[in-house]
């Protein structure tokens, strides 16, 4: 009869086998990411509450829950000068002088495999916790998965993980910090897969969802188990009341496209300006400053503001006037440089519409119409997907804010109403937008990445495009002759005594010039040569290569070391490009395949 006992070799042997179970290992790096991305999000959040302390004397919510007083010349003066201190970090320490967020995730994901850097990441989040702790209208989730998917991508990167794990990887930061924020990990797990990783399978699902769970238990432990908002009584009075949700999906479509619209009409509002970029976001801290001493609600995240209209507290004229201001600052704050996200102003302007829609059809229809709060909380849901293109995990945001299904079923809709028409009108929502504005295509987002990340010189190192006909510039025309006819390609690049490139030669623009009988002997390349052709230099990559290539109809491309020196160092071919396309596109696949978990 075998030994039943469970002995140490068992043990040895089924940590083994532990270890070479890449899923499990897989879900472990989840947990890490998870508990990391939590305690970041964790550290986020504190920073943004102890500057509003410091500054104000009490969390800035407090200005709507509480009716707080507050100076006036506080609320203009440090605005402006956090605007100052950001404008002046993003001026001297981010990349492209410009402030990052959920749209450089999303392009980390498609296009650069995942990678982030995790200098910036910090950098970015010290920015955003300065811009919502002075006040200015924007949100603090956008800043949180972006510092999530950073730490991420940095352990992506310290592994040397493949393209397809490093993508998964940052997609647990991403769900860890959603789920960190809203205390929703079904909601975080979903976002990062809609938005973020843009596929379901249980390889990627299992370790996103470990890591939604985990980022969630640390915000539990943290700030308790409360929801994000404090809800009434919100039971929708009828399903006859349903038609009424499909006309606020489409006026919360419409609050989210002149939502977005304002922000990208500020973006080149602020870009015209005659003033130093660094000064910008001052100026917009300065006019949120001057709305806030009427209206206190458009400063900082506002979700006290948001919890007091879903219980009904405010009138149908002062809801409208903090849904147009709050367009205004919002606009203007991420327009011109304040770093943070668009979620919460999206939340805050749905919930400004669902409240006005909501006592609208309430004195239309005394007996069918739900409570405010009801509108309010489907404005909030239909508003916020339009804008972030996230109709599933929004959806799930608020029903796991509420816990109430049918009320879900109501924002089910609207969103879905809200959704389409935004998409329609708009595009697919305001990252894809921002991305498309910087000329990012996602579509083929894996194939520009490896063209992306091939330079012309690793063409020049490994292929034959060194191989170029070159001339001086004293040749005389009968020698240009006799190399063009000797020339494989019909192009003589013609390249000065100190190796500069003057020009190029071809049979095509010069032809008729050189082998015209009345063409003089004392003729040289430099006469004939045309001085601007198409050009590259080592550090472009392969996309930029295809790119002069389609746009200039030629197939051989002069190679220049630095567009400085403009020392000639060789051309480039089509055929070579072309196959160093494929080969990097088969090494990679091959990567891939090597480290998929089986």
């Amino acid at each position: 009869m075998p030994d039943s006992r469970f002995t140490y070799g068992h043990l040895q042997s089924a940590i083994n086998k532990a270890i070479r179970n890449e899923h499990l290992l897989l879900v472990g790096l989840g947990l890490v990411i998870g508990c990391l991305s939590g305690l970041a999000v964790i550290a986020l959040r504190e920073a943004i509450s102890w500057i509003e302390i410091t500054l104000y004397s009490v969390e800035i919510d407090m200005f709507s829950r509480y009716e707080i007083a507050v100076e006036p010349w506080m609320v203009m003066l440090y605005p402006t000068l956090g605007g100052l201190v950001v404008g002046l970090i993003t001026w001297k320490l981010m990349p492209e002088q410009r402030n990052q967020g959920v749209a450089d995730v999303v392009e980390a994901s498609a296009m650069r495999a995942g990678q982030m850097s995790s200098r910036v990441g910090f950098v970015s989040a010290i920015n955003s916790a300065i811009s919502v702790g002075v006040g200015a209208s924007v949100g603090r989730e956008g800043p949180a998965v972006h510092l999530g998917a950073s730490l991420a991508g940095w352990i992506a990167r310290r592994l040397h993980l493949s393209r397809s794990l490093s993508r998964t990887v940052l997609g647990c930061g991403v769900a860890a910090a959603v789920s960190a924020s809203f205390n929703a990990p079904i909601a975080g797990a979903l976002f990062a897969t809609e938005v973020v990783v843009g596929q379901y399978a249980l390889k990627t699902f299992a370790p996103i969802v470990v890591a939604s769970v985990a980022g969630t238990a640390l915000s539990h432990i943290h700030f308790g188990e409360a929801s994000a908002f404090l809800l009434g009584d919100n039971n929708i009075a009828s399903f006859w009341e349903f038609p009424a949700f499909i006309g606020l999906g489409v006026v919360a479509a419409v609050a989210a496209i002149v939502l977005m619209q304002s922000i990208f009409l500020a973006q080149q509002t602020a870009a015209k300006l005659p003033v130093p970029i660094w000064f910008k976001p001052a100026i917009a801290g300065l006019i949120v400053g001057i709305i806030a001493i009427w209206l206190p609600q458009v400063m900082g995240v506002g979700y006290g503001f948001t919890e007091w209209a879903i219980l009904g507290q405010f009138d149908l004229k002062l809801l409208i006037l903090i849904g147009l201001a709050k367009i205004l600052a919002t606009a203007l704050c991420l327009g011109f440089g304040f770093s943070g996200g668009v979620f919460s102003p999206a939340l805050v302007l749905g919930a400004t519409v669902g409240a006005s829609y909501g006592l609208i059809a309430a004195d239309v229809f005394p007996l069918l119409a739900s409570g405010v709060g009801v509108y309010t909380v489907v404005g909030m849901g239909a508003v916020a997907a339009a804008v972030l293109g996230a109709p599933i995990s929004t959806t799930l945001i608020i029903f796991e804010i509420t816990g109430d299904y049918k009320l879900s079923l109501a924002v089910m809709l609207a969103i879905v109403i809200a959704t389409e028409i935004t998409h329609h009108f708009f595009g697919a929502s305001f990252f894809a937008e921002q991305l498309r504005r910087r000329n990012v295509d996602l579509r083929d987002g894996f194939e520009r990445e490896v063209l992306n990340n091939i330079k012309v010189r690793q063409v020049l190192d490994h292929g034959k495009s060194t191989e170029a006909d070159t001339i001086s510039t004293e040749t005389p025309v009968h020698e240009i002759r006799e190399k063009m006819s000797m020339s494989t390609t019909g192009e003589l690049f013609v390249v000065k005594p100190d190796g500069e490139l003057h020009g190029t030669i071809t049979m095509h623009d010069c032809g008729s010039v050189l082998f015209d009988n009345d063409c003089g002997e004392n003729t040289t390349a430099s006469d004939v040569a045309r001085l601007h052709p198409p050009i590259l230099n080592e550090g472009d990559s392969l996309a930029r290569a295809i790119q002069v290539m389609r746009d200039s109809g030629e197939d051989h491309i002069a190679v220049l070391r630095d567009p400085h020196t403009k020392v000639f160092t060789g051309c480039v071919h089509h055929r070579d490009v072309i196959n160093a396309y494929n080969k990097a596109l088969l090494r990679v696949r091959h990567e891939e395949h090597n480290q998929e978990p089986a």
